[in-house]
């Protein structure tokens, strides 16, 4: 198939992203806000072992809505405006409902029967495991219905019920843990109810009762969202093992208070830094489908935004690094300082794995979705062998390094197979500008070694500063004749 560059088009869609990219930055705003505020009020609150046993828990919730719901929704966006210009959106939608349903009902029936090799294999108590069961119901639904509303384009009620459902849950699950001293299940159940709430707005905001009808299942509706969301789920599940197998590793390892740390670790670089990372996909993956389904050559735009990603990623990820005990102070209680050891890794392999949001929108675009999930599958392969033989005479800085190594090798496979036609345009001229930039960043940084009267937190902003002053400077300096990223 031939695609075509449309700088007329391109230019329309990229002043739309950015439209939808301020609808949804408050929601990430707020979402990183409310990530930023959880961890240190988690960890005042619980002692390391039981933010163990939460963070744990919390790994495993994600592995079961993985297997059993995540993809659903994600194959609800991908084929949603095709089902609209077919004005087939009901009977597709319905679809969509059933097959949700029927995961759930089926991950209810394999947790009974293998319940005693879950309890095990995962190390969780009985109760917990009820407990996160439950709660993947509305987990589920909310999941669906945000997909949802990012296919409607609806940005504002997304925004607004994301920044609701951080509120809540905040809320609820201190007002558990203070009120009833229930430990780390008190999370969930904060979790549980804060969610469902969410889910009765969505079904509003999104409208879905207006679409349902008893579901025909259709093959030619039923055969794409199974072979487009089947590998999104088996390539999400090989994520999963990159970056959070290693907290049940830790665990048979070493044991809650360890996996604690770790938790720290995770909940203030990947949360924290994805959630608003995520603002430019969120709002350009929609529109990029679209165009790429008009037959116009998407690399160019993708590659802008690639260089945007970068330039705001790397700094801070850079800067998180070098001040890795003054960051776990800020954002944890003092009991979790071992945290830090693990930032650098954890900070990096972030990173590298929203880099590959770009570097592997090609496959998804191509519903070769299968090629990711190979890629992921090795690197997530690596990952574990990378834990089980570093984690024992490395400690900490063994799972960091395992996760950083797992990491740029899944981006370090994407950028080397490429589909014909839709291979990444590297944003020479960001890159570029921002390694010059690092070079006073470098220098200043050494200076502030010397000057301990200046708190970590200037420090920060002031080298965030004169990185992008230097990078905007040299921009418009040295490549403003030049017009492509």
């Amino acid at each position: 198939m031939e695609y075509i560059e449309n700088k007329e088009e391109e230019k329309i869609q990229l002043k739309a992203i950015f439209r939808d990219m301020l609808k949804y930055s408050p929601s990430k705003i707020c979402g990183m806000l409310g990530n930023a505020i959880i961890v240190p009020v988690y960890t005042s609150l619980l002692p390391p072992e039981q933010y163990g046993l939460y963070s744990l828990s919390i790994a495993l919730l994600s592995f079961l809505c993985i297997l059993f719901s995540d993809w659903v929704g994600l194959s609800g966006l991908r084929f949603f405006r095709q089902h609209q210009l077919a004005q087939d959106l009901p009977s597709y939608l319905s679809i969509l409902v059933t097959i949700l349903g029927f995961n759930i009902v089926a991950m209810f029936g394999i947790a009974f029967i293998f319940r005693e090799h879950f309890y095990s294999f995962f190390k969780i108590e009985p109760i917990y495991f009820l407990v996160i069961l439950l709660l993947i119901i509305p987990v589920a639904i909310r999941a669906l219905l945000f997909q949802l509303l990012r296919a409607q384009l609806k940005s504002v009620a997304f925004t607004f019920s994301t920044i609701l459902n951080q509120i809540l849950t905040i809320g609820l699950s201190v007002f558990f843990i203070k009120v009833f001293h229930m430990g780390a299940i008190a999370l969930l159940l904060g979790m549980a109810i804060s969610i469902s709430l969410i889910d009765i707005l969505l079904i509003y905001q999104s409208n879905i009762w207006a679409y349902f009808r008893i579901p025909k299942l259709k093959l030619g509706v039923l055969l794409p969202i199974f072979m487009y969301g089947i590998p999104i789920a088996a390539t999400s599940l090989s994520a999963w093992i990159i970056n959070q197998s290693n907290k049940f590793i830790m665990n048979n390892i070493s044991g809650f208070t360890d996996v604690g740390y770790v938790g720290v670790a995770y909940g203030v670089t990947l949360p924290l830094l994805m959630t608003i990372f995520s603002i430019i996909t969120v709002a350009a993956v929609p529109r990029i489908i679209r165009m790429f389904e008009a037959r116009i050559d998407v690399r160019p735009i993708i590659s802008r935004f690639t260089g945007y990603y970068i330039l705001i990623s790397l700094p801070v990820v850079t800067i998180m690094a070098l001040y890795a005990q003054d960051f776990v102070a800020i954002f944890s209680a003092p009991k979790f300082h071992e945290a830090y050891r693990l930032i650098p890794y954890f900070a990096f392999g972030t990173f590298f794995m929203g880099l590959t949001d770009y570097t592997t929108l090609q496959y998804h675009l191509a519903n070769k979705t299968y090629i990711d999930f190979i890629i992921k599958l090795i690197s997530g392969i690596v990952g574990i062998a990378m834990n089980i033989i570093l984690i024992p005479k490395f400690g900490l800085e063994g799972v960091g390094m395992a996760t950083l190594g797992a990491n740029f090798l899944y981006y370090f496979l994407s950028v080397i197979i490429v589909l014909p036609g839709l291979g990444l345009l590297y944003p020479v001229r960001i890159i570029l500008g921002m390694l010059l930039s690092f070079i006073p960043l470098g220098f200043i940084h050494y200076l502030f070694l010397d000057m301990p009267y200046i708190t970590p937190i200037f420090k920060m902003i002031i080298l965030m500063l004169i990185f992008y002053v230097c990078y905007f400077a040299i921009n418009n300096n040295m490549f403003k004749k030049s017009g492509n990223c």
